[in-house]
């Protein structure tokens, strides 16, 4: 296992940034207010706090100078007031071996963390060849949507859980490194369709592989 520097661009892995904590949709911009409800976008506002300072909404950048959220996240990957003690999150850039990256996230994934199993996830997608991005891709949409279902957040879990089983659907009948896409596929519908208010995540885990690859 190693890390490297990473700049992909493009399109987020995981479009976590994406989806509006208020009324779960999609919203182009991460940074602006959502069109939809029209809902405060700051962080503090999403946790439950006041507006942060002007001064402090500046974006957070790690040692290399790339944008990241320093603020500490609860076990949910919901961000805290600065100060507060929260979950430590997944070194960024790990590039693992494939069976590593996915016994890594199903680990967390049965610990009740799906926000931390996507980390591993996007890292995946990121290192990975171009054959098998949207794989991991939708990997870390699949968690990120398990994510959203255990916040409790009905229509952005649903949106997510959609998007990643589009993605990983062309892999349907191949179960590359073993995953169970065919599985999966089943898993992301069936928790969507059922979804009514938050879930505990541990109990609706998916499993990523095939029984006789884990």
């Amino acid at each position: 296992m190693s890390t490297r520097s990473h700049d992909e661009g493009g399109d987020p892995a995981c479009w976590l940034d994406r989806v509006c904590e208020e009324c779960g949709r999609i919203r182009e911009d991460p940074a602006a207010a959502c069109p939809h409800c029209a809902a405060a976008q700051d962080p503090a506002v999403r946790a439950g706090g006041a507006p942060a300072p002007e001064t402090s909404r500046r974006r957070d950048r790690d040692a290399e100078g790339r944008a990241r959220n320093a603020r500490p996240r609860d076990g949910l990957g919901r961000p805290l007031p600065y100060g507060s003690p929260g979950v430590a999150r997944q070194p960024e850039g790990v590039v693992r071996e494939p069976a590593e990256s996915l016994a890594e996230a199903q680990r967390l994934l049965d610990d009740g963390m799906p926000f931390h199993a996507h980390e591993v996830l996007e890292d995946a997608w990121k290192s990975g060849p171009p054959a098998e991005r949207e794989l991991w891709r939708g990997l870390a949409q699949l968690a990120v949507g398990l994510t959203h279902a255990a916040r409790g957040n009905v229509t952005g879990a649903g949106s997510l859980l959609t998007r990643g089983a589009a993605a990983i659907g062309p892999y349907a009948g191949t179960a590359p490194h073993g995953v169970d896409v065919d599985g999966l596929i089943r898993w992301a519908g069936e928790l969507a369709g059922s979804l009514r208010g938050p879930v505990p995540a541990a109990d609706h885990a998916p499993r990523l592989r095939v029984a006789a690859e884990r």
